[in-house]
C-alpha cells in the first residue's frame, strides 16, 4: 500500500519553481502495478525518489506497508572502487539477506562475466544498470519502483528481465515508469497520470493510458 497524504512537491531550477504535484490525495492499494504516466518534465522519476524515500514532499507525508525498493536499475549507491561482487556483499548485508546466495543470482542473471569481479568504475553504463537491476530483483521487496531499467541491454535480456520482474509482482506490487506502452501493459494494472502538478490515479490501466496518450497529442499539436 502506497497512501499519499496532501503531499506537494516543489523545487527549484534555474531560478524558476517547478511544482511536481500539489496536495495529491491518493492511495494505491497493497499488490497493485502502477503504471507512472506523463510528459517529459512532469516529475515521475522525482515522485519514485519520494516513494523510495531518498527525497521528502515539501509538504505532506507518504506512508508505505511492507519493504521498498530504491528505484531499480539506481546504480548511484553503489562504491566505485568495489567490484559488482563486492557491491553486492554490502548491499546484501544492508538488507539481512544471504550475500552467497544474491551474489550468485546477480553474476547468473546479469551475465557481466569476468566484469563482476573487476570494479565498478570500469562497468559501462549498460553494465551498471544490468548490476542494478539483478541486485533488485534478488530481493524480495513489498514494492519496487521501476525507472525504465529494462530498456538496457539486448532483445534477450529485456526479455528476461520483464520475464523476472512479472514473476517478483505475483508477490508483490510496482510503480513502473515507461514510455512503451507495450511495457505498461505487460507489468501494469492501474495508472497514475501526472499532468500540471495533479496525479489521477486510475484502477483501470487503459482509462489512464487513454488520459496520458490525450495528453501527449495535445502537447504535440501546440
Amino acid at each position: 500500500m502506497i497512501r499519499f497524504e496532501n503531499v506537494t512537491k516543489r523545487y527549484v531550477i534555474d531560478g524558476r519553481e517547478k511544482t511536481v504535484v500539489e496536495n495529491m490525495n491518493v492511495v494505491v492499494p497493497t499488490g497493485r502495478s502502477v503504471g507512472l504516466l506523463g510528459r517529459n518534465g512532469a516529475g515521475k522519476s522525482t515522485l519514485l525518489r519520494m516513494i523510495s524515500g531518498a527525497t521528502e514532499p515539501t509538504r505532506g507525508r507518504i506512508r508505505t506497508k511492507g519493504l521498498v525498493s530504491w528505484p531499480v536499475g539506481f546504480a548511484g549507491s553503489f562504491h566505485p572502487d568495489l567490484t559488482g561482487l563486492q557491491n553486492c556483499s554490502f548491499i546484501a548485508r544492508i538488507y539481512g539477506v544471504d550475500t552467497e546466495e544474491l551474489a550468485q543470482f546477480v553474476e547468473e542473471f546479469a551475465g557481466l562475466g569476468m566484469h563482476f569481479r573487476l570494479p565498478l568504475r570500469s562497468y559501462s553504463s549498460g553494465m551498471r544498470s544490468r548490476l542494478a537491476f539483478g541486485v533488485s530483483m534478488g530481493i524480495s521487496f513489498d514494492i519496487y519502483l521501476v525507472d525504465e531499467i529494462t530498456a538496457v541491454g539486448d532483445v534477450a535480456f529485456r526479455e528476461s528481465s520483464d520475464r523476472l520482474f512479472k514473476a517478483r509482482l505475483r508477490n508483490a506490487g510496482a510503480v513502473v515508469c515507461s514510455h512503451a506502452m507495450g511495457q505498461i501493459r505487460l507489468l501494469c494494472d492501474s495508472g497514475l497520470v501526472l499532468e500540471d502538478g495533479q496525479a489521477y490515479y486510475y484502477e483501470d490501466l487503459e482509462e489512464g493510458i487513454a488520459h496520458h496518450e490525450d495528453n501527449m497529442r495535445r502537447a504535440a499539436a501546440v
